[in-house]
């Protein structure tokens, strides 16, 4: 290990001091230590590659375990080589955070693994958060500098096509599991690089599951279930983090199978598990400004794609208008998202999204398309307690004058806080009957005769 530290412009007697560093690793000059020794180790590694090695850590479609017991081996030799630079215990760690730097992403490998946590924020090299549970929490894990950062940016981005720089400080990406990621840089970032990767779990999650967590009741899911089969156009509203995707996913798992599915996204998120899906995603312009194709160009081209139902995870500007004009020209059953934070603004919302899309048409037009085109809004928020529940189920009725009018049909009613900080409410129907009752009739879809009961139907404990 001296002579490896020599390499790295390390005096012999600094070997002493490391050694007793790590005999107590509590303090952060331990962890600096710590992650100068795995850096000198990689480097080393690297270094003494043969060719044949080289190509067999380069290959994509290489065996894992092979890789992994090659690294394995290097580390091992080095730390036989010196075996009082590391302790034991520390040795199967070392490992492991050396086979993530150079197979994953690094120090943040583990974060991902973990399916506890359901966000990863990165706010520079040195300061890492995650949410766990709802809750934001600060960790022990970073990166050595910024330069380690980029390394790790540029090993998401590559894989895609995509690039980021100062002319191109931003980036909307994803990891191969589907999670999403989102990337900014200097100058925009004065803190370095901040990544935002908003994880997904390996198994989709069911209705069961969404019910379990309190997200809705059981007698909302059988109505969506219903919804979806009825062929029902439906908007899935709600702020950031507040679950919409899960949701849409949850929703769109009730397709019948021997439908045609065209989804269209900016990442592809979705995860459908119906046998015939067609996944598009839209492309940012290259490096010479051209070349871009939008969430709109989609929404026209699956038109000519011969869709049954199309699922687009999410509306922002002059897409909403081809949305809702595939909806009232027959594509019944489509699925979307958009931002807002309840069922009245995201009418609005879509208003305005409308008029981005460049064309002079009066606000009572644009009111009547949505009026005709979106049949339900469900209503998603973020409780204060990190929970995440469907908060409204509403019907989209008919125009009376020049307003829309709503009609709520289910509710999240919030009773008061606990001693631990959960949210203790109850799910309400409103007891009303929706006005498309007949779509289900039509389409051989059959509900519980007490299902629009105006009682409790669910209370968390």
């Amino acid at each position: 290990m001296s002579l490896l530290l020599e390499r790295l412009g390390r005096p012999k007697g600094e070997v002493l001091k490391q050694r007793s560093i790590f005999a107590g690793r509590q303090s952060e000059t331990t962890e600096d230590a710590y992650q100068e020794l795995k850096l000198a180790i990689h480097r080393r590694i690297v270094d003494e590659m043969n060719p044949e090695e080289q190509q067999i850590l380069s290959a994509t479609g290489g065996d894992r375990e092979q890789v992994e017991e090659l690294i394995d081996a290097y580390c091992q030799r080095v730390l036989d080589e010196n075996p009082f630079s590391v302790p034991r215990g520390e040795r199967a760690r070392i490992v492991a955070d050396i086979c993530d730097e150079m197979l994953g992403l690094g120090p943040i490998e583990p974060l991902l693994k973990d399916e506890t946590i359901t966000e990863v924020m990165i706010n520079g090299p040195k300061q890492i958060f995650v949410e766990q549970m709802g809750k934001l929490t600060l960790t022990k894990v970073q990166f050595h500098d910024t330069a380690h950062l980029m390394n790790i940016v540029e090993r998401i981005l590559t894989p895609l096509g995509r690039r980021i720089d100062e002319s191109s400080p931003l980036v909307d990406a994803r990891l191969q599991d589907g999670s999403r990621v989102n990337i900014i840089i200097a100058p925009l970032s004065l803190v370095g690089p901040c990544v935002t990767i908003r994880k997904f779990s390996k198994t989709p999650l069911s209705v069961e599951n969404l019910i379990s967590f309190g997200t809705l009741s059981e007698n909302m899911a059988i109505f969506l279930r219903a919804c979806v089969k009825a062929r029902l156009n439906i908007l899935v509203s709600g702020g950031t983090g507040s679950g919409k995707t899960t949701t849409l996913n949850v929703l769109s798992s009730f397709i019948p199978d021997g439908e045609r599915i065209v989804t269209i996204e900016d990442a592809a998120e979705l995860r459908l598990q119906q046998e015939h899906v067609v996944t598009l995603e839209s492309r940012p312009a290259n490096i010479e400004g051209t070349g871009e194709v939008t969430i709109r160009d989609l929404v026209r081209n699956a038109l000519r794609m011969r869709p049954d139902r199309i699922v687009v995870g999410e509306v922002r500007s002059g897409e909403a208008l081809d949305m809702l004009q595939a909806m009232n020209t027959g594509h019944d059953g489509s699925l979307t998202t958009a931002h807002a934070n309840t069922p009245r603004d995201v009418l609005s919302r879509l208003e305005t999204m409308v008029l981005m899309a460049g064309m002079e048409l009066p606000v009572r037009a644009i009111r009547e398309q949505i009026a005709s085109a979106i049949d339900i809004i469900i209503q998603q928020s973020r409780i204060k307690d990190g929970s995440r529940k469907i908060t409204y189920v509403t019907e989209v009725q008919k125009m009376e004058g020049d307003t829309i009018v709503l009609q709520d049909l289910f509710r999240y009613v919030q009773d008061h806080i606990d001693d631990n900080g959960k949210s203790v409410g109850s799910y309400k129907s409103t007891g009303l009957q929706p006005g498309f009752i007949e779509k289900f009739q039509m389409n051989g879809v059959d509900l519980p005769n007490d299902i629009f009961k105006g009682e409790i139907e669910e209370r968390e404990d």
